[in-house]
């Protein structure tokens, strides 16, 4: 009974399958826009990152394994740290490194954003960079962001952060 099934599924993928390429292999997409530089083009960034903690090195490879090659049209680059837990996209870098201390500057009554389900402290002491750190997740995550970019990589980043890492009530130190 098994081998008819199979035998009418491969039929149907065969002949609903072609378009109108003349080769069988389906329609073409229109594909419209700039290439984004391919990741080796890109020089390698170096990251700077913490020990690994038991909690990152447990939570940190799922957040990793779903980090894209392209976000919000920045290519990846990639990365030379101590540690498999950083990534990058972009020129000037746009660096997350996963698994770091919780923010210095968090304390009580802090202003923090709540971002497509993840809530980030920001530092802004630097006019370069802007250091955006999860203050809602088990293991926290920052992302440097240079101050030409716009919040749309911390945007698109949430909902990656959101599904892969557990979330933890905010405590700030003070």
């Amino acid at each position: 009974m098994v081998v008819p099934v199979v035998v009418v599924l491969l039929v149907l993928v065969n002949v609903l399958g072609r378009g109108s390429d003349p080769d069988g292999g389906g329609p073409v997409a229109d594909v419209q826009g700039t290439d984004p530089a391919p990741r080796a083009d890109l020089p390698p960034v170096v990251v700077d990152t913490p020990d690994v903690t038991p909690e990152a090195d447990l939570a940190c490879p799922v957040l990793m394994g779903q980090l894209p090659l392209e976000l919000a049209g920045e290519t990846s680059r990639q990365v030379d740290s101590d540690t498999p837990f950083a990534y990058a996209w972009g020129d000037p870098p746009v660096v997350l490194v996963c698994g770091v201390a919780p923010p210095a500057g968090y304390v009580a009554d802090s202003g923090t954003l709540a971002i497509s389900g993840v809530e980030w402290f920001v530092d802004d002491t630097d006019p370069d960079v802007y250091v955006w750190t999860t203050v809602d997740r088990l293991v926290p995550v920052e992302v440097r962001v240079p101050a030409d970019y716009d919040s749309a990589l911390v945007t698109a980043l949430g909902p990656i952060i959101s599904t892969t890492l557990p979330y933890t009530e905010p405590s700030p130190t003070s």
